[in-house]
């Protein structure tokens, strides 16, 4: 089994454990890790970024935890998992805006291969929430040309896309 598939199937059964689906669908979540590993491919990147990509929302959203990301999948991909991974929304933590602001300081400063996953999962999800959830989509808009402005080691072509999308150039 190839470090794709196995991140594969470990992506579709996590997620599928929490019945996640997509929020505007209801399609089964993996649908979305599976389209930014799609759109990462695109791009030169390394087996491991397709694995980071398709594992990208699993510490985030399940109950695995990074360790075990790393024991099934090994330093670099859990490296970018983590880096990909958005700061929780605890019970007295910060507040979205400061949360936002922790995870672009720490993807700022993460590794071209993590931007340009990064993108690729701007580029995923950005359409949907536009179109189906148009009081949400200014502040996400914004947040993400906030990320973009600060984020300039990744693929320049999903940079590009995601740019376009997200500033409607």
């Amino acid at each position: 089994m190839t470090l794709e598939q196995k991140a594969l199937a470990f992506a579709v059964a996590a997620h599928y454990a929490v019945g996640q689906t997509r929020k505007y669908s209801g399609e089964p979540y993996i649908v979305h890790p599976i389209e930014v590993a799609e759109i990462v491919k695109t791009v030169p990147h390394t087996e491991e970024m397709v694995a980071a990509a398709l594992l990208h929302d699993v510490v985030e959203d399940t109950a695995v935890p990074l360790e075990v990301i790393r024991d099934q999948f090994g330093d670099t991909v859990a490296l970018y998992v983590e880096l990909l991974t958005d700061t929780p929304k605890v019970e007295g933590g910060p507040n979205r805006k400061a949360r936002k602001a922790l995870d672009r300081a720490r993807l700022a400063d993460a590794p071209a291969e993590v931007q340009t996953i990064k993108f690729a999962d701007f580029i995923s999800n950005t359409g949907s929430i536009v179109a189906r959830d148009p009081k949400f989509a200014p502040v996400y808009l914004a947040e993400k040309r906030d990320f973009l402005n600060s984020m300039n080691k990744g693929d320049r072509d999903l940079h590009a896309r995601a740019s376009a999308i997200t500033f409607g150039k």
